[in-house]
């Protein structure tokens, strides 16, 4: 029997509607917030995650890709941008799961709906930031994470000491940090996003991003987009390895 899911988010934007197109459709934007996604710009084209395929193609309006995620899994992804006051825009964005099958011991399907929630709000959020602070920019995506699940909340409250958080931290407090693979002492970040399953950090140059997996019994990660004229996947992806797993 199948199973069905739907999340659906409205925000305002600060930016005008071929920008945040710019942003959701095409995988130069998509690395700026969200994750790799190349796009094939046409209805049928191919989208180089879960084996999409682009079901809706209106720019700069309307978008809408369908994957497979495997398990059972398939979801339907779309976006669309309405003008608004200003030069800036309304983001209309929505996400149906369906499952087909028998869901696993280890993930189950609250879990999935849980993170699904969850992880929707962070990344629309990292949208916002992207569109304020970077649009336009050329992203690096930078991911890592440790090899092992974990169920312990302890393991990224050590997370959130080593970034320098406090347990009164808040969103709007500034913190310097020492980043892997760079050089000229710490930078300054602010804290744009904090929670027990999420931290985000903005740099200058820079978008951090940490995943608390003892949430949902899987590893602790990270996934940050690096906008610095001289900034470099592989060797960040190292340093930021090593800086995961030196816990």
């Amino acid at each position: 029997m199948a199973r069905e899911f739907e999340v659906r988010r409205e925000q305002d934007l600060p930016a005008a509607p071929e920008r945040v197109w710019d942003a959701v459709a095409t995988g130069t934007g998509n690395l700026g917030w969200l994750y790799p996604m190349e796009v094939e710009p046409r209805v049928g084209g191919k989208v180089t995650r879960g084996d999409g395929t682009v079901v809706a193609w209106e720019p700069p309006s309307h978008f809408a890709v369908r994957a497979a995620q495997g398990d059972g899994f398939s979801n339907t992804l779309t976006y669309r941008v309405e003008p608004a006051d200003d030069g800036t825009s309304r983001l209309h964005m929505g996400i149906h799961w369906v499952h087909t099958g028998t869901v696993d011991d280890t993930w189950q399907w609250d879990a999935k709906t849980d993170a699904a929630e969850k992880h929707v709000d962070f990344y629309q959020h990292s949208l916002a930031a992207y569109l304020s602070h970077f649009a336009g920019r050329p992203a690096v995506y930078v991911k890592a994470s440790r090899p092992e699940p974990t169920d312990d909340p302890a393991d990224f409250a050590v997370l959130r000491r080593r970034l320098g958080l406090r347990d009164t931290s808040a969103v709007g407090d500034r913190l310097s940090l020492d980043v892997p693979g760079t050089d000229g002492g710490p930078t300054d970040l602010a804290v744009d996003w904090l929670d027990p399953d999420f931290v985000g950090l903005r740099g200058p140059d820079a978008l951090y991003r940490f995943f608390n997996g003892s949430t949902w019994n899987v590893p602790i990660w990270l996934a940050h987009h690096l906008f610095a004229e001289d900034a470099q996947e592989e060797p960040a992806t190292k340093a930021w390895n090593a800086w995961l797993g030196g816990a």
